[in-house]
């Protein structure tokens, strides 16, 4: 007779532990970083008619299993000391995979690289995305298929011989046209090994608003040069003509200072140099107005070798590299995986997600394209655990499994009064 009251109130007893089940994994995922809360939905079971006619009677069996249902909800992004810490603002997944290379999806950034380079989550999965360079522009070439990232460890950076100078100056127009309106400035280039050499610019007034400049470079620097003594670069001299205003006209602009440096002693290449005195907007570098002559500014392109000082990840998911000589270099991207239908995705364990039967196609692309978010370089996504939500959940399951347990305790005893009364 109360067969029925006690298979429902059981039944809300296991949906209401399994609840708590529930309750208690967000709460101990309260400090996990890219956690996402799981949400219980109860559902009651098929109910059954009592007497005769429409079943006006109708009373049910109570509640079956609840379903949990994984919120992707955006978490708080939290700065992080980490160089290679990562956070997803947006939709996304990071992709990663693991040995046997089944592949996962997690939106947990906290990354680290072991001693091969490899860029992986804190529990080994190697991180996705793309490390092959454009050889013509120099850039990450994201139009191939993912693969492993795997920065550079231990690196020597090539030098870059320089190709190209500038020199911003001033010379005093008040100058006399002879040998004490002498002035010179260094710039200091770098060849094809990566020594460096210093070329000094000498410019002496010859008359009014005209001044000429010849090139040096150190006498010890060059074969056949004496050390010590500064070595004229031949084809490296010529005149320089002022304005009434002060602006340079000639050389024309359009026409950069062309010369090369040849025969170095450490047996590097020979060098060749552009020296432009003018800015891209075609604005002199070099004037001639009533003060001192000074520099203020130079410039050039080359660099020498350099080794590996750190490597972090930027904003936008860049992977860039960073070298004694100041130099960063883009060396990975991160790949972002878009997923239209993320709560069918099935928890695997260490933040970890995979796609199940009912899970759309991932898209993998660059991020802040095609709906995906964007990533924040030395940041975290924190957990989506709400503590208040999740005390008062608690509180409430507690309840109702006391209730419940109140039903059973009730049947026993009206079970136990119908059986005295056949006594």
């Amino acid at each position: 007779m109360f067969t029925t009251s006690f298979s429902t109130a059981l039944s809300a007893l296991n949906a209401t532990s399994t609840a708590i089940d529930v309750v208690g994994n967000n709460l101990a995922n309260l400090n996990t970083p890219g956690f996402k809360t799981s949400a219980v939905e109860f559902r009651d079971l098929v109910t059954q008619s009592l007497g005769a006619g429409l079943g006006e009677t109708q009373v049910g069996f109570g509640t079956g299993t609840p379903l949990t249902v994984r919120e992707f909800t955006q978490g708080s992004i939290q700065p992080s000391a980490g160089l290679l810490d990562a956070a997803i603002q947006g939709d996304g997944f990071f992709v990663v995979q693991d040995g046997a290379g089944n592949t996962s999806y997690t939106r947990a950034g906290n990354f680290q690289v072991d001693k091969s380079g490899n860029l992986l989550t804190n529990s080994g999965e190697m991180v996705q995305g793309w490390t092959a360079i454009d050889p013509t522009t120099g850039l990450v070439n994201t139009n191939g298929p993912v693969g492993n990232i795997t920065v550079p460890v231990g690196s020597v950076k090539a030098p870059v011989q320089s190709s190209a100078m500038t020199v911003d100056l001033n010379l005093n127009s008040a100058a006399a046209a002879d040998a004490t309106s002498d002035f010179t400035t260094p710039v200091t280039v770098y060849d094809s090994l990566g020594a460096s050499h210093v070329v000094t610019l000498d410019f002496q007034k010859t008359g009014t608003n005209a001044w000429s400049y010849q090139v040096y470079v150190p006498g010890e620097d060059i074969t056949g040069g004496t050390a010590g003594t500064p070595f004229p670069v031949s084809g490296a001299s010529g005149t320089l003509t002022f304005g009434q205003n002060g602006l340079l006209t000639d050389p024309a602009n359009g026409s950069p200072i062309a010369f090369s440096i040849p025969g170095l002693t450490d047996g590097a290449q020979d060098m060749n140099l552009s020296w432009n005195p003018y800015t891209s907007a075609g604005v002199g570098r070099i004037t001639q107005f009533g003060q001192n002559s000074a520099p203020s500014a130079s410039s050039q392109n080359g660099s020498p070798a350099a080794q590996l000082s750190h490597v972090g990840l930027a904003d936008g998911g860049q992977i860039m590299a960073q070298y004694t000589d100041g130099t960063e270099v883009v060396v990975g991207q991160v790949a972002l995986a878009s997923i239209p239908n993320p709560d069918t995705l099935v928890a695997a364990g260490n933040n970890n997600f995979q796609i199940s039967d009912r899970t759309a196609i991932p898209s993998v692309g660059l991020p802040g394209t095609g709906g995906r978010g964007t990533i924040a370089g030395s940041s975290i996504e924190a957990s989506t655990v709400d503590i208040a939500t999740e005390f008062t959940n608690l509180i409430v399951y507690q309840r109702g499994y006391e209730a419940n347990s109140k039903v059973i305790t009730t049947a026993d005893t009206l079970s136990q009064d119908t059986i005295n009364l056949i006594r």
